[in-house]
């Protein structure tokens, strides 16, 4: 983040604008709605600043711009189109520490102002840092499309009950409790009908009938995908907006966990081969005393939270204490990983079902059905296989799998940093202890490994300048 993004109070407060042709104009309409004083310096005025000055809402020093300009200002903004000038008015106002604007000028800025989806008192703004103006004013657009223009009326009609909620609900939790079943139900449909009065009536109503042991805490055990953000569902965005606290795995992504509400308590609970942060069993109590206090609770796994997440003792231990919870199914590690290197789990020539089978060591060795998993026309996935990977390539083709099979390793998959081991049975350990990949892996295992080279199509190497740049090794050698 290369600004802080903040909100100046301008009401009232001297403001300095430099400049009076067109490029001030757009600034000025900007100052002008946050109630600046506003002084316009600059020789000569564009006509819709000079109406401005005509109805008293600018002052203007017809002349040139002097040094002395800035005494004073709480904001200041050069817009003339002169560069010299413009570079002196961010020099003596930084100087100063007063806050300037440059217009197109990045490096001579010690602020920006962004795009802005004004639904006030609700203002929504949009920064590129300067880089991208075009693509912030594209998303602000969006934006707008996305905000009915009720928002900010029924913003204002929740501020007049403010005082009145915080005197009946003391507690952070139940007046966020309260204000969600405000602004995500009746009375904000009511307000977008346009019918005012019956939506205040609706949060009278329900403040009336609201109390601090109404609060019940509740959890929400949501999957947070193989990694790229990208494939979140819209519930589980939602619902890591309103939590409280949040146990996350170590699977998360940090791009994930970024989406989590930004006041939120983060506990880490996360467990690795022989290093556990936290066992499970204190996990499903954590959870428990959470949701008794009457907290939101975001348990957010890595994958999807019933497929080798464990999700099902989390909820089990809630149902049996009366805890109210939500389940948000995830793109589980072997969709998408698969997905994103270009291996369909399942292909009419190839394979006609799909395993999903756990690769975790146990006493030193992995205890599964391997005849069942050697037989032709499947895929094979494991989970957590890259200690045992070894153990999984011997153990299948001494049950009747050719050694020669096609297997992949996928290290980080879905993400930028995605990297595709391809080999064989018999190949892939060695490329596995010669390039010695990192969790988190997934072996994929079957003849549809060989439709990779055909398939591939995220951050392949014909896109080599993509951010997103996955590598692929085949056999052992670099491609």
């Amino acid at each position: 983040m290369e600004y802080l993004p903040v909100f100046l109070d301008v009401r009232d407060q001297p403001c300095l604008l430099v400049g009076g042709g067109e490029v001030a104009v757009r600034k000025s309409r900007l100052l002008l709605r946050a109630g600046a004083k506003l002084l316009v310096v600059a020789p000569e005025l564009h006509p819709e600043l000079d109406e401005a000055l005509q109805q008293g809402e600018v002052e203007w020093l017809a002349r040139p711009f002097q040094s002395n300009d800035v005494e004073g200002a709480r904001f200041v903004v050069a817009a003339s189109d002169d560069e010299v000038v413009n570079a002196e008015v961010s020099r003596l106002a930084q100087a100063k520490a007063i806050p300037v604007n440059v217009v197109d000028n990045k490096s001579l800025c010690s602020a920006i102002m962004p795009s802005i989806v004004d639904r006030s008192p609700i203002t929504v703004t949009i920064s590129s840092a300067g880089y991208a103006p075009v693509l912030a004013r594209l998303l602000r657009e969006r934006i707008e499309a996305a905000l009915p223009a009720s928002l900010g009326p029924l913003a204002t009609l929740a501020g007049k009950f403010r005082a009145q909620v915080q005197t009946k609900l003391p507690t952070v939790t139940a007046r966020r409790g309260f204000w969600e079943r405000v602004l995500d139900g009746p009375p904000a449909d009511l307000m977008a009908a346009g019918r005012e009065d019956d939506a205040r009536q609706a949060i009278a109503s329900l403040l009336d009938t609201t109390n601090e042991a109404d609060t019940r805490g509740e959890v929400y055990l949501v999957g947070a995908g193989p990694g790229d953000p990208d494939l979140l569902t819209f519930r589980a965005l939602r619902l890591m907006q309103r939590a409280d606290v949040v146990l996350y795995d170590r699977l998360v992504s940090a791009e994930v966990l970024d989406l989590v509400r930004r006041d939120a308590e983060r506990v880490y609970v996360g467990k690795a081969r022989a290093n556990h942060a936290m066992r499970q069993r204190d996990i499903n109590q954590t959870l428990l005393d959470y949701a008794r206090e009457g907290l939101k609770v975001l348990r957010l796994k890595g994958g999807d939270p019933f497929i080798f997440g464990r999700g099902g003792e989390e909820i089990e231990t809630l149902a049996e204490h009366n805890i109210p919870f939500q389940v948000v199914p995830g793109i589980t590690a072997a969709a998408g990983c698969a997905a994103f290197a270009g291996i369909p789990l399942t292909h009419r020539d190839h394979a006609q079902s799909c395993t999903f089978a756990t690769g975790h060591l146990q006493d030193g060795t992995i205890n599964l059905d391997w005849h069942r998993l050697a037989q032709p026309g499947q895929t094979l996935v494991f989970y957590m296989g890259l200690t045992g990977l070894t153990i999984i390539c011997e153990q299948l083709s001494t049950h009747g799998l050719p050694s020669n099979t096609p297997a992949a390793l996928i290290q980080q998959g879905t993400t930028a940093n995605q990297k595709v081991l391809i080999g064989t049975l018999e190949s892939l350990p060695q490329m596995v202890e010669r390039e010695r990949p990192t969790p988190p892996t997934l072996l994929v295992i079957g003849t549809v490994v060989s439709l990779r080279e055909k398939l591939s199509w995220f951050g392949t190497e014909a896109s080599e300048h993509t951010s997103a740049s996955s590598q692929v090794l085949y056999m052992g050698e670099s491609t």
